[in-house]
């Protein structure tokens, strides 16, 4: 028998027909005699109603009563999908965020689990009872709902998966796995078996959107095992789920590096769109000039990805260019225009048409050579590279986002990751 968290997303949840092969799902394991318990979205779209609706009421309203509005659509999934399995005769109850309790900080719209106190979950399980629990969502220091930002229901599910001791939780998604790069790109993208917290957490990170980077984290910190199921696969084609170490079933096992016994040099080909170019031009090449420049920027809370800095041939001035998100370019200029006087450039120039392609894998740590091979296929397709940082599993490099296809089609193929079976 095994314990485990099954988490399934708005679109599994998009209508009473998607509730019942949901329902489905969660019935084939605790046939198998597994205690289970689910964590589900809002049904697709009713999260962005809600929004919308706060925001027409009041563009500038207060985050706690924004939580009380946005946190009604999982109330509204748990409780049509604890009513389904029950008319399946499989006992379930749906429990809110504040009932069980998931504490937050306060932090209201983009909350921090802080502690889950799952004793009463515990006790429904090994009773047998199914427990159907809202995402998104947990209750404040204030004694109010709080809500953790979009996303936020992966992050609730390996929470609650930590708390309860799961032996594995269960994304389903409406794709059937982690692939070594996008398969819209790529027709010979490969389905990963396992991956590395690691990795994920990198390929997350990069753009990749089948896990959200904070539930990665968690995971990667309590050491939870997830698997990434499709929620489309027939719930009837499959046994229930083992629970041992070696288990790997349909979809990716994301789990540490211990487990994965032959590691690939690299383990997939990721590019991040919504990126932005910065150069400052003829900056003074002194002590502390970074500091005037990436003081306010963080001070404003927008994250500088790569840096790079050009030599200065007079020992005067140089040239510095950064990477910010797309969406806090305007903000980032604003800033940094506010700043001229203390940073004492002489020009601003911004890019939004760049791209960042990135080269992952946990086997880099003990193979040379992953670096110059990215290099020199990028060279042998003319593609220019503007910016490149490296970590201890990563290379990424920033491109014109002209060549995005072109790239990642040709990493992809240089690093031996193209399924020849493939169409």
């Amino acid at each position: 028998m095994a314990r485990l968290v099954m988490k399934f997303g708005g679109t599994s949840v998009g209508d009473v027909e998607r509730i019942r092969n949901v329902a489905t799902h969660v019935k084939r394991e605790v046939d198998a005699g597994n205690q289970v318990a689910v964590v589900v979205s809002a049904m697709s779209g009713t999260t962005n109603q809600l929004v919308a609706w706060t925001k027409e009421a009041a563009s500038l309203h207060d985050a706690r009563e924004y939580d009380a509005v946005v946190s009604a659509g999982e109330q509204i999934s748990v409780g049509i999908l604890a009513i389904t399995l029950q008319e399946m005769g499989v006992s379930a109850r749906s429990w809110l965020g504040w009932q069980i309790p998931i504490r937050t900080d306060s932090a209201h719209g983009a909350a921090r689990i802080e502690a889950v106190d799952a004793e009463n979950l515990i006790d429904r399980l090994e009773q047998g009872q199914v427990a159907v629990v809202a995402g998104f969502q947990g209750i404040g220091p204030d004694g109010r709902i709080a809500t953790l930002g979009r996303g936020g229901s992966d992050t609730s599910a390996v929470a609650v998966a930590a708390a309860i001791n799961a032996d594995r939780c269960d994304i389903y998604t409406d794709v059937d796995g982690v692939y070594t790069t996008d398969p819209r790109i790529v027709s010979k993208a490969r389905k990963l078996d396992k991956i590395s917290y690691e990795e994920m957490l990198e390929m997350a990170s990069l753009g990749a959107k089948v896990l959200q980077t904070r539930s990665v984290e968690l995971a990667m910190v309590n050491d939870v095992r997830i698997q990434v199921r499709s929620s489309f696969d027939a719930p009837d084609a499959a046994q229930g789920s083992g629970s041992g170490s070696n288990y790997v079933g349909p979809g990716t096992l994301v789990c540490g590096e211990e487990e994965i016994v032959e590691q690939e040099v690299v383990s997939g080909i990721a590019y991040a769109k919504d990126e932005a170019k910065i150069t400052l031009i003829k900056v003074a090449d002194q002590p502390g000039v970074a500091a005037r420049i990436f003081g306010p920027l963080a001070d404003a809370a927008i994250n500088v990805d790569m840096i790079v800095q050009n030599v200065s041939e007079d020992g005067k001035r140089t040239d510095l260019t950064f990477t910010v998100p797309e969406a806090d370019l305007e903000r980032a200029e604003a800033v940094i225009e506010a700043a001229r006087d203390m940073i004492g450039y002489v020009q601003i120039l911004s890019d939004t048409n760049v791209v960042k392609v990135s080269v992952i894998g946990i086997g880099m740590r003990s193979h040379a050579g992953v670096a110059q091979k990215m290099f020199q296929t990028l060279a042998d397709k003319g593609i220019n590279i503007q910016v490149i940082s490296t970590s201890e599993i990563k290379v990424s490099v920033l491109i014109s986002s002209d060549y995005t296809e072109l790239a990642v089609r040709a990493l992809h193929s240089a690093y031996g990751l193209d399924d020849d079976a493939a169409a």
